[in-house]
């Protein structure tokens, strides 16, 4: 499949997660989140932009208790949690943070 962003012709899998994680910019995230009928607000960017960090430093995804965790430690605990981060992404908070900043999905997402 593919996405055009841009004038650019970028592949994505059949549940839309980009092929390339070297594709992604904001201009990309926006059209993926549009798709996906989700608004990215300041706060989904920085949840967009802390997973995008995590997964290039420590280069593997966390499951999704681990990614509330990180949250948490990273945003103190009014965003480390479940209901916060479902708020923001509720079709599911790391499977659709990851889809939308451009990164792989997550193993443990079905």
């Amino acid at each position: 499949m593919d996405l055009i962003v841009d004038g650019a012709v970028l592949k994505i899998t059949d549940e839309g997660f980009l092929v390339n994680k070297d594709d992604w910019n904001e201009v990309v995230a926006l059209q993926i989140a549009k798709l996906n009928e989700l608004e990215l607000t300041n706060l989904h960017w920085e949840i967009l932009f802390f997973i995008r960090h995590y997964y290039l430093t420590f280069k593997h995804l966390p499951n999704a208790r681990v990614f509330t965790k990180a949250i948490k430690k990273e945003f103190g605990e009014d965003k480390g949690n479940s209901r916060y981060l479902h708020k923001l992404f509720p079709q599911g908070p790391l499977k659709y943070a990851c889809k939308i900043a451009g990164l792989p999905k997550p193993p443990t997402c079905f």
